[in-house]
């Protein structure tokens, strides 16, 4: 009682259920966002990866949220440069992501850890081709979120503003994860407030 809003805030792809996606589709309570790891769109490195599942359920799930709630903003986290990541599986990561219905994207570029089976894994991605391929995804996550959002145009979404004060002006996100900027008015701090997109 007392807290309107909840968010899932990171939920591995094989743990998220038919039946939890049903649950946020009912639920008021629960927001219409999802931040699910991918990691990578190649089976061949979630494999090198230790995945416990492959591209084809990330698929699956992405498919069954926004048949239930297409207003659904879904996250995405990705690692370029894994070791063993050939130029044609980035691209077949990019052309993956591209074709998905999600919102935005995470993007990590590997980096060397100590004691990781991942260290003795070849051909070793060179850190420039790494960075290229962080940049490149970043390009592709501005365009999703530009997408994303002006399929929202002219919906009414509720939007929780916070208390930050930033040169006169706050933020808030709407239900779905969209960030709204607005002059600051103090009764609007910490509450819900219905928003023409």
């Amino acid at each position: 009682d007392g807290i309107s809003r909840y968010r899932i805030s990171s939920i591995e792809p094989n743990l998220l259920t038919n039946e939890i996606i049903h649950f946020v589709a009912g639920s008021e309570k629960f927001m219409p966002h999802f931040h699910i790891p991918l990691q990578s769109g190649n089976n061949k490195i979630l494999g090198l990866m230790r995945r416990r599942y492959k591209r084809e359920l990330y698929a699956e799930r992405v498919a069954l949220i926004k048949q239930l709630m297409p207003h659904c903003a879904i996250g995405v986290d990705v690692i370029v440069g894994f070791p063993g990541e050939t130029e044609e599986d980035f691209k077949e990561t990019f052309a993956f992501l591209h074709e998905l219905d999600v919102a935005y994207l995470h993007v990590f570029t590997y980096s060397e850890r100590d004691n990781t089976q991942a260290l003795d894994i070849q051909p070793v991605v060179p850190m420039h081709t790494r960075n290229e391929r962080n940049k490149t995804l970043r390009n592709l996550s501005y365009m999703k979120m530009q997408y994303f959002t002006e399929k929202q145009a002219g919906q009414t979404r509720t939007v929780l503003f916070e208390h930050h004060d930033k040169s006169g002006m706050m933020e808030g996100y709407t239900d779905n994860y969209i960030r709204i900027s607005t002059p600051w008015r103090e009764e609007w701090v910490n509450n819900i407030v219905p928003w023409k997109l």
